[in-house]
């Protein structure tokens, strides 16, 4: 069966049980959002998505409505598709616009994740904005990219690729391309039309059809790509954007394997270093020791794969998605220790797997809770086609086992999950300056995993009007997760328009 790299452009943001727990002016003041936008356009055939009236339904506590959008924005006469929206109306009843919210992934379902939203975002912002969040095309509730069942999602996540010889690579390929044709059998025509760019127009329908003249706009992870992409496009109707766990979206799948690869071992050396504290730390010794230990364990699961109370092996690519997915949120390393506690003591991974299977959203029945994982595939290999040259993959894996010797394995030679997909790649922007774009908040996490912290970094150099806003700690995205001057901060842009000076560090 076809394999996708557990963790290969922007890793998924996690939000299941793992999660939850003096300076230069400002470049130049946002405009305030309102309600009294112009939705119309002067071209004819874009008049029917941004004058369309959204019907919204009670949907429990929330409200739904689905919009409609061009299948392909070089033809938008043509076939339609859906982008599904639920909102949280302002409690004010008094909204001064919409705040559009994307979780990331990409791939990841805004709408399953509406409760964690609610939590997340402040009260006063809850009383000031209608929270809207929205499912990508492609993504779950919004016209959806479907590939295959779920024992056949089982056994791609399981899969142990050998990329030690030119012809395991060429299986590698060979079986991703099975997952490329089974998704463009299932899914269509749609299959070409999932790229970042595309749904960033979308987001522009949205803002129209929400009634605000300029986007306001949360994003996490890939999110902020998603954000970034928008004020690109549409750097007069970028409003209040804020993009948490930065990726810089000019940077090539290599680059952004090799930064995950390394913030995904400082961050297990963090890991490691706190576990060390405890009495009940299984990975004994110093750092090192430990992570030398950790290595034995993926070695174990990689000869053998370990036992566990459902009956299905833990692989070693399920291992490292267990380790990777606690990783997210110090919340979670407790949880990781007691994992990793069994899979060394006991040779059990049952533990390992439940974490690995919060990671991909498989329920304890089998089943999938959304397509995140096809969407995932789907979505970045119309972005980016990676070099699919063996010779160039083994060079590149060898730089990233130099910066992260534990972990580089499982972030090398992702040229082989796009290789012998059947859509060909989208061009990418010419530029991502978004020049007249209003202030643009960019928050990097310094010791963040999944979107190094140098990327945040260079995002808000990349944006014209970019502000950097620094958490300093671990984890992947800081706004209500961190510490209260994070918090404060992004409250602030949000409810007034004034971002932090430039260099805050929280």
């Amino acid at each position: 069966m076809p394999t996708r790299p557990a963790l290969r452009r922007c890793a998924l943001l996690v939000l299941v049980v793992l999660t939850l727990a003096g300076c230069l002016a400002p470049k130049h003041q946002a405009t305030a959002p309102t309600s009294a936008a112009t939705t119309s356009t002067s071209d004819p055939a874009l008049a029917r998505y941004y004058d369309q009236v959204l019907e919204w339904t009670t949907c429990g506590e929330e409200q739904c409505a689905d919009a409609t959008v061009p299948l392909d924005w070089a033809d938008p006469e043509g076939e339609t598709i859906e982008v599904a929206l639920r909102r949280v109306p302002a409690s004010s009843g008094s909204p001064v616009g919409s705040l559009l919210v994307n979780p990331g992934g990409p791939g990841r379902s805004a709408i399953d994740s509406i409760t964690f939203f609610r939590q997340v975002v402040s009260r006063d912002v809850l009383a000031a904005y209608d929270l809207v969040v929205f499912d990508p095309r492609g993504v779950q509730h919004s016209t959806p990219v479907t590939c295959v069942d779920p024992a056949e999602l089982d056994a791609i996540t399981a899969w142990v690729p050998d990329f030690s010889t030119d012809a395991g690579i060429a299986e590698a390929a060979e079986r991703n391309g099975e997952l490329g044709r089974a998704c463009l059998e299932r899914t269509g025509d749609l299959l070409g039309h999932v790229d970042t760019q595309s749904a960033a127009r979308d987001m522009d329908v949205l803002r129209a059809t929400l009634g605000d003249e300029a986007l306001t706009y949360l994003g996490f992870s890939y999110g902020t790509e998603l954000g970034a992409t928008y004020a690109a496009l549409f750097p007069e109707r970028a409003g209040r954007l804020v993009l948490d766990g930065a990726l810089d979206p000019t940077l090539d799948t290599g680059q952004v394997a090799a930064g995950q690869a390394a913030g995904f071992e400082n961050a297990l050396r963090a890991y490691v270093a706190d576990c060390q504290t405890g009495a009940q730390c299984p990975l004994t010794g110093d750092v090192d020791a430990g992570l030398e230990r950790l290595s034995t364990m993926f070695d174990r699961a990689r000869a053998k794969p370990l036992p566990t109370a459902s009956g299905r092996p833990l692989t070693v690519s399920l291992a490292f998605s267990g380790v990777a997915a606690a990783l997210y949120s110090q919340a979670s390393w407790p949880v990781l220790t007691q994992a990793i506690s069994t899979a060394l003591g006991d040779g059990d991974g049952t533990a390992l797997l439940q974490l690995a299977d919060s990671y991909y959203g498989r329920e304890p029945d089998g089943t999938y809770s959304s397509n995140q994982n096809e969407a995932f595939t789907a979505i970045t290999c119309l972005d980016d086609r990676p070099s699919a040259d063996p010779a160039q993959m083994r060079a590149d894996a060898a730089a990233i086992a130099q910066v992260a010797p534990t972990v580089g394995e499982f972030f090398s030679y992702g040229g082989a999950s796009c290789a012998d997909w059947p859509v060909p790649a989208v061009p990418a922007l010419g530029s991502y300056a978004a020049d007249g774009a209003a202030p643009i908040v960019v928050i990097g996490t310094t010791n963040d995993p999944a979107t190094p912290y140098a990327w945040a970094e260079q995002l808000a150099d990349l944006l014209s009007s970019g502000v950097l806003l620094t958490y300093e700690g671990e984890g992947h995205t800081a706004y209500g997760r961190s510490n209260r001057c994070v918090k404060d901060a992004v409250d602030t842009f949000l409810l007034t328009g004034e971002p932090p000076a430039a260099g805050t560090r929280c």
